[in-house]
């Protein structure tokens, strides 16, 4: 696994095939403003990082230079520890075991029913 693509401030894969993903890396990036490169899966060298289409299809994923992987929610906690200042305790909470897990399951519960969202559509969060 290389990580040569990898920006220092990590990149941050989603589906550019969801509109509600879309919409969330805008809100990310704009209102938030994560320090990380947002680009979609479908944009990227996955085998440079190690990861699959697949795995990108089904969870949005953060990847760090030292070549760790966040696949989720935990993508999720990682990009707003990466956020403006009053942000980041939020993704330092989400890290912490019980959050953790709550924040998994919110997350998967969102990918699995954007479909239902207003104005969203398809593919991965």
């Amino acid at each position: 696994m290389s990580t040569s693509a990898v920006p220092a401030s990590g990149v941050f894969l989603y589906d550019a095939d969801c509109g509600f993903c879309k919409r969330s890396v805008a809100f990310a990036r704009d209102r938030l403003r994560a320090r990380s490169r947002f680009t979609a899966w479908q944009d990227f060298d996955l085998d440079s990082v190690g990861l699959s289409p697949g795995q990108t299809r089904e969870a949005a994923w953060m990847v760090l230079p030292d070549g760790r992987r966040f696949r989720g929610g935990d993508a999720v906690a990682e990009l707003l520890v990466r956020a403006r200042p009053l942000v980041r305790p939020v993704g330092r909470l989400m890290r912490l075991p019980l959050l953790r897990a709550l924040n998994r399951r919110a997350y998967r519960w969102v990918a699995d029913n954007r479909h239902r969202f207003s104005g969203f559509s398809g593919g991965a969060l």
